[in-house]
């Protein structure tokens, strides 16, 4: 299977929509699933007739973080620069990003969702930056994640690993808008409506503006922090929990 085939991009009125598609792993982060992405955006960003982007997610879940039967086989050195290089290549697109959440987001999905310059959840959705459990840390997608986060709510969060429901990340600041789910494409299409009918000059300057700093943060740390977490990935004790927790999966 393609890189793409894994991720599907439609246009239509001014809207790329770009939906991951791969429901029998969780649309886990494999090295398949961030390359169909960055593929994606890349291929956006080169449109003129695009003025926003919605990321969204077919299946149950909407990503279940990284792939650990990939990371348990191969390592992470590359799969922590590549999911550094989605978050810069989602803050870093001169079109406005919503993200369309219907289903749990774990760990490096949270990257994707902390990038995104929108993110409508629906209230049935629950979240976990679940990287301490396994002897691991949110290294990489606290680029993106923690300037969205008070330091009180950062601590929590990423120090229990226990999930916690939309309202709670909109209230700290990682969610937008938490809606009934029934709602929840009307709000995403309203947004991204919004978007489609503004000048593309003033949607690229005044997304810049707003992204300046955590373009600048992705550009200092991302190389130290895809780093802490390869190592950290083969490290003695996260290969076990990891092994452990691939063991309950099956």
């Amino acid at each position: 299977m393609t890189d793409r085939a894994l991720v599907r991009l439609e246009v239509a009125d001014a809207v790329a929509t770009i939906t991951m598609d791969s429901p029998g792993n969780r649309n886990a982060l494999s090295r398949s699933l961030v390359a169909g992405l960055l593929s994606h955006l890349d291929t956006v960003a080169d449109r003129p007739d695009v003025r926003a982007v919605v990321i969204a997610a077919e299946g149950p879940v909407f990503c279940a973080g990284a792939d650990m039967r990939e990371a348990a086989r191969e390592g992470m050195e590359h799969g922590a620069g590549a999911l550094v290089a989605l978050q810069r290549a989602i803050v870093g697109l001169h079109q406005p990003v919503v993200a369309r959440v219907h289903g749990p987001v774990r760990a490096g999905g949270l990257g994707i969702v902390g990038a995104c310059d929108v993110v409508i959840s629906a209230d049935t959705v629950t979240y976990a930056f679940t990287e301490v459990l396994l002897g691991l840390a949110p290294a990489v997608i606290s680029l993106t994640t923690l300037p969205r986060l008070t330091s009180r709510a950062a601590s929590e969060k990423y120090l229990s690993g226990a999930g916690f429901d939309a309202h709670e990340a909109q209230r700290i600041g990682l969610v937008t808008r938490a809606v009934p789910v029934e709602q929840l494409d009307e709000a995403v299409a309203d947004v991204a409506a919004r978007w489609a009918g503004a000048s593309a000059q003033g949607l690229r300057e005044t997304k810049a503006l707003l992204n300046h700093a955590l373009l600048r943060r992705i550009d200092e740390l991302g190389a130290q922090v895809a780093r802490q977490s390869a190592q950290l990935f083969a490290s003695d004790e996260a290969r076990a929990a990891m092994q452990a927790f691939l063991s309950r999966a099956r």
